[in-house]
């Protein structure tokens, strides 16, 4: 039976993809032993013991890559583990950093490289978009206030004001915009990027690269409904030729490989890439429902096997999200306070 770690199972209104991730993998291979990877005892993945065979609270990755990599190794020895799947942006570049010592320990993974995963940087973005096909909002990199005032007098409002790899906000005068720029410096530091906000339609795609120029799959989505932390609570598969045919460029020119997804703002005939993530989305799960198995796909690069190529979905399939609700005892969560894990 193969063993498999998934990560980001913290399903909240803020969800990790690693329940959807799961869920695909169960569907292609009902057998497989799921080991959900948590970093809180709270996290809602850590009860789903029908989807989540063993469950082990991991360390942050800020504690540093020796803890890190010898609680996967302790995970190994203790449940056994033939591979992971990393979900979460924080912890990716431990794992790529490692991957060959965990392939050494029989822990198959399938990630982008360093040099991939700083393209994810919004700096790069644009260099990147004008590769591909695609054009990025007008952006400053910022540094100081004095900066951060030039650059908004320059652009105007609203404003993105965004980390170089995490948090966005949106500000709507220059009181929110000091605050998002100290709130992002403080926790993640600088440079700071300044972006001009673009309306159209919120169209992402996600995929698998193989690493080669080629893909395991691509399936293209509109944005209906958000929720107010811009999450995906329903969306429409779409067939945006332009759009598919920027993100087969970007696997083919950057040999891109692992999970990936391009966020888009669609406006009349153009398109502006906004953001690139080196991993599944939250809602990688709608690929699976369109008969795109991504997750399991992935999971076969990783093990050595060769993965299904085909990308042929029906455009116009519903995606909704909803809240769901389930009752445990007490007995788990004092299991996994005390000892970590159960």
């Amino acid at each position: 039976m193969c063993k498999v770690a998934v990560s980001g199972v913290n399903a909240v209104d803020n969800p990790g993809p690693g329940i959807g991730v799961i869920k695909g993998i169960k569907e292609k291979y009902k057998e497989t032993a799921i080991v959900g990877l948590a970093y809180d005892a709270m996290e809602p993945g850590v009860y789903m013991d029908w989807l989540i065979n063993r469950v082990y609270i991991m360390p942050y990755p800020s504690e540093g890559e020796e803890p890190f990599i010898n609680r996967l190794l302790y995970i190994k020895e203790t449940a056994g583990l033939d591979a992971v799947i990393p979900t979460l942006d924080a912890e990716l570049p431990l794992f790529i950093a490692n991957s060959e010592k965990l392939k050494s320990y029989g822990i198959s993974t399938f990630l982008p490289t360093k040099e991939q995963f700083k393209l994810r940087s919004k700096d790069r973005v644009s260099e990147l978009a004008k590769d591909i096909g695609l054009k990025v909002p007008e952006s400053f990199i910022v540094v100081s206030y004095e900066d951060l005032t030039a650059a908004i007098n320059e652009i105007g409002f609203p404003v993105m004001i965004k980390g170089i790899f995490y948090k966005a906000y949106k500000a709507f005068n220059y009181q929110e915009a000091t605050s998002y720029f100290n709130k992002i410096a403080s926790e993640w530091g600088y440079p700071i990027i300044v972006q001009k906000v673009i309306s159209g339609e919120e169209m992402n795609v996600v995929g698998v690269g193989d690493g080669e120029g080629g893909h395991f799959g691509m399936v293209g989505i509109k944005k209906l409904w958000i929720t107010s932390l811009g999450k995906i609570w329903t969306g429409v598969t779409v067939k945006h030729e332009k759009m598919l045919k920027a993100a087969e460029n970007f696997v083919e020119k950057y040999r891109w490989r692992g999970a990936f997804e391009l966020e888009c703002i669609v406006s009349g005939d153009d398109i502006y890439l906004i953001e690139i993530n080196p991993r599944f989305p939250a809602w990688v799960y709608f690929s699976v429902g369109v008969g795109i198995n991504l997750p399991a796909r992935l999971l076969d690069a990783a093990l050595g096997r060769e993965p299904e190529r085909k990308s042929d979905y029906e455009a116009g399939k519903l995606y909704i999200r909803f809240t769901d609700d389930f009752v445990t005892d007490m007995d788990t969560f004092q299991k996994i306070v005390t000892r970590g894990e159960r």
